[in-house]
């Protein structure tokens, strides 16, 4: 299974988010899979870049030429894709990835796991959506989707189309028996 990242860059992020970066790594490389994520040697990025080398999974790193330029490719990358916008990347990391995993991260990885989320909801893709819960990183913007559902922004299925966990290989047990479903399209009325 090819498997999507969304994780920080950040070197200066607690050694705990590191750690789990690099044991979700080494999960998707021990049980046979490949990582996609956004390239970089550095922060969580590189932490589950190393940890899927370790364990000899295969790892394709996308990343535009305006941050290439800088030399932010993590050295172990079996596939390198440069693009010229970010737009690109995310497309590209979207169209061949089998599964999404949000590690702990920033904006950068709120906007990307949100759009997934989006897409799903509009029913272009059926794939599995994970946020992985470390230390309660991310029960405040889960309680904050929840308000969302209360007050009628958001459909109460859409809650069905991502999963919470609290461990790294919780995660790849997710993706593993997940059951692709179609998203329900009624999305423009309320009943």
């Amino acid at each position: 299974m090819d498997i999507c990242v969304y994780c920080s860059s950040s070197d200066a992020v607690s050694p705990a988010y590191l750690e789990a970066a690099e044991s979700l790594g080494k999960s998707i490389g021990s049980r046979g899979h490949s990582l996609i994520y956004g390239g970089a040697a550095v922060g969580s990025m590189g932490a589950v870049a190393r940890g899927t080398r370790e364990k000899g999974g295969r790892i394709i790193g996308v990343m535009p030429e305006k941050l290439h330029r800088f030399g932010l490719f993590y050295d172990g990358i079996d596939e390198k894709i440069i693009t010229d916008t970010m737009r690109q990347r995310k497309e590209i990391m979207e169209s061949r990835a089998e599964g999404f995993i949000a590690l702990p991260g920033g904006i950068g990885t709120l906007e990307e796991i949100f759009e997934v989320m989006v897409l799903k909801q509009l029913g272009y893709h059926s794939r599995a959506v994970v946020f992985i819960d470390l230390d309660g990183f991310y029960s405040p913007l889960m309680e904050f989707l929840e308000k969302l559902c209360r007050e009628r922004f958001m459909k109460e299925g859409t809650r069905t189309q991502y999963a919470v966990v609290r461990e790294p290989e919780a995660a790849i047990d997710y993706l593993e028996n997940y059951i692709p479903q179609r998203a329900e399209t009624k999305w423009f009325k309320h009943p």
